[in-house]
């Protein structure tokens, strides 16, 4: 198998907030369809089975008015460190999001590994903004869970 590295897109934002609020704004199903994927989708959860092995189901409504279904499997969950999914159709990928209290707040580590280098380069450019995007969306939503403006 090829090096992860050379197969994933990698990067950590830091984020004002306790490791447990940010694990709330990834854990409820009504506030991850606020934030998940890239700026303008929105989402339509059809099933979220927040435990390893337990089925995710959604669709991503893009801004250009398609529709994205998406499933995965959740690989593990450890409360307030830890979310890994299987996205299972379309792009095939393990999604691993591992949180780390840091100073004031908490450190978000978001490493998307693909099955191989050719399939991750053609969409390297893309995964990078969205992953990106995501991180901080995921940020806007646990500061507005928290009250702050």
């Amino acid at each position: 198998m090829e090096p992860t590295p050379n197969r994933s897109d990698t990067r950590s934002k830091q984020i004002s907030a306790s490791p447990s609020e940010v694990f709330r704004a990834m854990s409820d199903p009504a506030r991850i369809a606020r934030w998940w994927g890239p700026d303008g989708f929105t989402n339509t959860i059809h099933e979220f089975a927040f435990h390893p092995g337990g089925t995710w189901r959604l669709t991503m409504h893009g801004p250009d008015g398609q529709d994205y279904p998406n499933e995965s499997r959740f690989t593990r969950v450890e409360t307030d460190r830890v979310f890994e999914i299987e996205h299972l159709n379309g792009h095939h990928f393990v999604l691993t999001i591992e949180l780390s209290p840091h100073g004031e707040g908490t450190e978000v580590r978001w490493r998307q590994v693909f099955d191989t280098v050719e399939h991750y380069q053609r969409i390297a450019q893309f995964v990078a903004a969205a992953n990106q995007q995501n991180l901080e969306r995921l940020e806007a939503e646990v500061l507005r869970g928290r009250g702050a403006p």
